[in-house]
Parts: C-alpha cells; sequence; structure tokens
C-alpha cells in the first residue's frame, strides 16, 4: 500500500465500493496489505485511517470493517473509532496459532478492554476462529475455540474450514455446542453455494469468487459488477 499514491488508493477504494453498493452488498472490510511481524506501523495506520473516512464519505450507503495484517486490536479499533466504521475483524482472537509472520496469541482480552476505553460498543467486534491462513498451536477443537471467542465477549464468529465440507461441518458442531452468536462462514462461498452457505451460516464473507478475472495489472477496478449482482440475487433468494 505503501508504493502507491493516496489519490491512487482513494480511486482504488472508492470505484470497488460503488461495485458493491451498485450490487447491494451490505458491507465491505478494508485492509492494508503490510506484512507487519509486530504492531502496525503509524504509516500503515494513518493511511488505514485516512481510506476509510473517505470511504465513509463516498460511500456513506454501504457499511465498513476493518481489518489489517498487524496482529494489533489496537490499531484496529483506533482506525474503525477514526474513520467510522462499523465493525472490526480480528484474527487470532483467542488461543494461539502459528502464522507466516510467527507465533501470534489470542487478543481477545486486550481488544475488548480497548473497545470499552474507547466507549465504543457499537464498534463490533467479529473473531476469526481457527482461521484457515494459521496453524492452532494448542489441541482445542474449533467449536471449543468458538465457545472461547463468545466467552470473551466477541459479537460474531468467522468460521473457515479446511475445504467447504469442514466449513459447513464447523459451523453445525458450533451450534450444537451452544453458540448463539451470529456465525459468518469465511471461504470458498461462490454464486453457486451461497444459498447451500446460508442456510448454515448468518452470513458470509466473500471477494475473490466476485474478482474480475480480465483485470489488467495496475487497473483500480478489482471486482466484477456483474459476478457482484448474482451473487446478490443468489443471497437475496436464498433467504426468500
Amino acid at each position: 500500500m505503501r508504493d502507491k499514491s493516496m489519490a491512487w488508493l482513494e480511486d482504488y477504494v472508492a470505484t470497488n465500493a460503488w461495485v458493491f453498493a451498485q450490487a447491494g452488498v451490505p458491507y465491505i472490510k478494508l485492509q492494508d496489505q503490510s506484512r507487519e511481524a509486530g504492531p502496525m506501523q503509524p504509516l500503515s495506520l494513518a493511511m488505514t485511517a485516512a481510506l476509510g473516512r473517505f470511504l465513509k464519505a463516498e460511500v456513506p450507503e454501504i457499511g465498513l470493517g476493518i481489518i489489517v495484517e498487524a496482529h494489533d486490536p489496537v490499531a484496529s479499533l483506533s482506525i474503525a473509532h477514526a474513520a467510522g466504521a462499523d465493525f472490526v475483524c480480528l484474527k487470532v482472537f483467542v488461543g494461539q496459532a502459528m502464522t507466516a509472520q510467527g507465533p501470534k496469541t489470542g487478543m481477545g482480552a486486550q481488544a475488548l478492554a480497548f473497545r470499552n476505553a474507547l466507549g465504543r460498543d457499537d464498534i463490533a467486534i467479529l473473531a476469526d476462529v481457527h482461521d484457515r491462513t494459521a496453524v492452532p498451536m494448542s489441541s482445542e477443537t474449533p467449536e471449543f475455540a468458538a465457545e472461547w471467542a463468545q466467552k470473551t465477549g466477541a459479537d460474531g464468529l468467522i468460521l473457515t474450514g479446511a475445504d467447504w465440507a469442514d466449513s459447513l461441518a464447523r459451523i453445525r458442531r458450533a451450534r450444537e455446542t451452544g453458540i448463539k452468536r451470529p456465525i459468518l462462514l469465511g471461504g470458498s462461498v461462490t454464486v453457486g453455494n451461497v444459498g447451500e452457505a446460508l442456510s448454515a451460516a448468518d452470513g458470509v464473507i466473500v471477494s475473490t469468487a466476485l474478482m474480475r478475472k480480465d483485470a489488467p495489472a495496475g487497473d483500480v477496478l478489482r471486482w466484477d459488477i456483474d459476478l457482484c449482482r448474482r451473487f446478490m440475487d443468489a443471497a437475496r433468494a436464498s433467504r426468500g
């Protein structure tokens, strides 16, 4: 992100946000691309907050979430607070996991304490549970980790299995163990299976399946408006 001008980045977020808004997507996530092993660096934090606030002003009808690459709940919530975002997504919310940047421990308690200090209970916290991009370093099952996340105070949970069948099985087992928080399915959702996904989960997270296949390098328009519309039509049809 740092190798692009703010003007280019503003064009990028506004162009693609309008695609989602026109298709009827209710919420989008703004994510930085800075690979940082420790806390989020000040420049990345400032740029992401500025882009978030710009996006909310340009496309106010769509809800906004914040997710950062750094293992830094204070940064995520600070950006959401400054930008007027609706939620944050936090990875490794409970337990401990090995990631590409090294081991990371649960950030849930720190996140809840900082949100309370901000006085911003209106910023929802969505917790990834055994995210597909990390390897758990302890032996708890995904459904047990989901219980931890719920008890810690997450407002919603994101469950993603190793494959499609595993994702659906994890959601089913989480429900069977008494998870009451909303559950989002976090991977492998497409136009063809969104109905099945929404029969199990309260919502879905989708990105790659809706991207343009013909986008040249450097083009700011990355998501396909027709695919996004078809996806939302299928999602609405599945909910009657």
